[in-house]
């Protein structure tokens, strides 16, 4: 693992946290090192802090998009939430939220890096949602729940089709909308609610407590998996 953060404090205790778990951990405290390490050394996941003293985390998360899908999670304080949106935006798999728990931390690796390893060995498109009752067939443009074909209107189906071929890994707002709609449509958040709320009424057991479209607060929404 690689950790880059600014802060000694946090490195310590996230070096202690990843050890006691078995995981291998290099820290670094500035973007420019992150990248030095990224280009030099094999690593099985970053953790990424954005607030960094010379080039931020979207900007490493940027390059080290050019030539690599090693998965990125993000760290960020409150009140950075276009900051988090822009990693995402740039290509971060995921992100926590400081202050963070050891076992959510652990969570979000584990999900992160399974989701990569997955992404490298599946043979066919098949998504299953984590209810386990919802299948979408990204190859036949076909989704059931419970063995019954569910029907989707063009926009619904390619709104569930983004959140499908990342799976587990938040979509914000933006991503959803310029890859559905196109470009100039970022700020249709509201029309954006309509579609999700539509889908979660086709797929959901109760739509009012979703389980497999879930809402990222003020970033996006993240469909559940297996």
């Amino acid at each position: 693992m690689l950790v880059v953060d600014d802060e000694p404090q946090i490195r310590r205790a996230l070096r202690l946290v990843l050890r006691a778990n078995g995981y291998d951990v290099e820290e670094v405290g500035t973007g420019e090192a992150a990248l030095d390490s990224l280009t030099l050394q094999s690593f099985d996941l970053v953790i990424l802090d954005l607030m960094l003293p010379d080039v931020d985390g979207v900007e490493v998360c940027r390059r080290l998009r050019e030539w690599s899908q090693l998965p990125v999670l993000v760290l960020s304080a409150r009140g950075e939430e276009e900051v988090k949106v822009q990693a995402l935006d740039e290509g971060a798999d995921d992100y926590l939220t400081k202050p963070f728990s050891a076992p959510e931390l652990l969570a979000r690796m584990r999900s992160a890096m399974r989701r990569a390893s997955v992404e490298t060995t599946r043979a066919e498109p098949l998504v299953n949602t984590g209810s386990g009752d919802v299948e979408i067939n990204l190859a036949m443009r076909s989704v059931s729940r419970a063995g019954h074909n569910v029907h989707l209107t063009p926009t619904e189906y390619d709104l569930l089709r983004v959140l499908a071929k990342d799976a587990g890994r938040v979509m914000t707002h933006g991503h959803l909308l310029r890859s559905v709609m196109g470009r100039g449509y970022e700020d249709a958040t509201g029309t954006l609610r309509v579609h999700i709320a539509s889908l979660r009424k086709k797929l959901e057991a109760n739509p009012a407590s979703p389980r497999i479209i879930v809402t990222e607060a003020g970033i996006g929404y993240r469909l559940m998996v297996d």
